[in-house]
């Protein structure tokens, strides 16, 4: 139909969050911010150049001796000068300890770390996306039950009115369908309540308001087929797990960069100065001086923060390497965690399929029975009521399919526009490091700010 084909998919969903979801473009640029410490590292391979210049007006008066016989004779020499000086220096770090190729390797590390936490807030983003997606069609499907449950009430109560007036029931059968109705409606406004707030979501999670929605399918088939799988997968390929790799990693190479300060540092340094008048000698004009100098520089004792901070390191690396177990465990237990969400949500929809089937049946048995004097005004309305909360049951039993699929599919590491086929341009966090790894100058990043 065109209605359907013009509402909005969860897929069309996803992609509105992949673009325009704050908290992914704002993780991302937090990505192209570590992307920097590579370059900012990598200047301890490169040469330092400064270039002053010095100039203003000076006055110089001096008095010398001429003779020194008696009456000793003397004589003054005073006036201005604009005295103006240029220099340039230029200094080459030759060994430092490996420092500068601890601290590359560190931010290289920093780097792979911040991808695979762009991921898992890829990941968290789209699952929001899902969920609130879901929620949202879950909530309109219920608000129009609790529409219809409404109207159904109300032609109950005028059948029963009618009823009454004709003498077939009694009073107390018209106060429980108004009652009934009044409950009904109370269920309604709270169905219409928990709609707008699921929209409200749907507008922050995807960035524009909702349409109408289409319905959600499952994506088991992304998925492992057993619980075995999954924790292996899980286990290598999670986000959380790789970031705690990594995070290893920039501490190993912390605790290199602690040590480097008990090595001796040798560098070479190269000057020129060029100086237009003095301002201590009236008498000169000009002059230059040039130096090319070697520095040697061995610590002897430091009054021993170098090795507080080695141990430090070492005492941080220990850490690290206890995060990244508590990171396995931790993706262990949502695996299984979201294994057995999955699980009980497909035996949820077979139950409240089949407890929807028998309310049906139920419902129009109890309406017969009731119209030959079997059965009660409040047993049909019980039945109608049943019949309502196994349909809810239902709709919520389908929203939890969808939604523990996709929570399976993160739970893996899997939940990526390219594993769902998503048709949306992929941010490659590569490109910008490679744009930006070997720059030498400027201030303007690489989309032009």
């Amino acid at each position: 139909p065109l209605a359907q084909a013009q509402a909005d998919t969860i897929e069309s969903a996803l992609i509105k969050a992949y673009r325009t979801n704050p908290t992914l473009n704002a993780q991302r640029a937090s990505t192209r911010a570590t992307d920097e410490n590579v370059p900012q590292a990598l200047s301890g391979y490169r040469p330092k150049i400064t270039v002053s210049a010095t100039g203003g007006e000076a006055t110089s008066s001096s008095t010398t001796k001429v003779n020194t016989t008696n009456p000793a004779t003397y004589a003054t020499q005073s006036g201005y000068n604009s005295p103006f000086s240029t220099s340039i220096t230029a200094s080459q770090t030759l060994f430092n300890g490996f420092q500068t190729a601890s601290k590359t390797r560190q931010a290289e590390a920093q780097v792979l770390a911040a991808r695979e936490t762009l991921r898992s807030t890829e990941q968290s983003v789209l699952l929001d996306a899902v969920t609130a997606d879901m929620k949202l069609l879950r909530d309109t499907a219920v608000l129009g039950l609790q529409k219809s449950n409404v109207e159904v009430l109300q032609e109950q109560l005028r059948q029963t009115r009618d009823r009454f007036n004709v003498g077939e029931v009694t009073r107390t059968d018209v106060a429980q369908s108004e009652s009934s109705l009044a409950s009904g409606r109370s269920q309604y406004l709270t169905a219409e309540s928990n709609y707008k707030s699921s929209a409200a979501t749907y507008r922050k999670v995807i960035g524009t308001a909702p349409g109408k929605l289409a319905a959600g399918t499952p994506v088991d088939r992304f998925s492992p087929s057993n619980l075995n799988a999954a924790l292996a997968v899980s286990s290598t390929s999670h986000p959380s797990v790789t970031s705690a790799q990594y995070n290893i990693d920039i501490a190993q190479m912390q605790v290199k960069v602690a040590e480097s300060s008990l090595y001796p540092t040798v560098s070479v340094q190269g000057s020129f100065t060029k100086n237009y008048l003095s301002t201590s000698s009236l008498n000169s004009m000009e002059s230059y001086s040039g130096s090319v100098l070697g520095t040697v520089s061995v610590p002897i004792y430091q009054g021993g923060s170098e090795y507080s901070s080695i141990r430090q390191a070492k005492e941080t690396l220990g850490q690290r390497r206890i995060d990244f177990d508590a990171a396995r465990d931790s993706v262990r237990q949502t695996m299984v965690q979201a294994w057995g969400q999955l699980e009980a949500a497909k035996g949820n929809i077979e139950a409240t399929t089949a407890q929807v089937q028998a309310s049906e049946i139920a419902l129009n048995g109890v309406r017969e029975e009731a119209r030959v004097g079997q059965r009660t005004t409040l047993d049909v309305l019980n039945a109608q009521q049943s019949l309502v909360n196994a349909r809810v049951a239902l709709v919520g039993a389908q929203r939890d399919r969808v939604v523990a699929s996709y929570a399976l599919l993160a739970g893996v590491g899997r939940l990526t526009p390219r594993v769902l086929g998503l048709r949306v341009p992929i941010y490659n966090a590569e490109v910008h490091y490679k744009q930006v790894r070997d720059s030498w100058a400027g201030v303007r990043t690489p989309d032009g700010r």
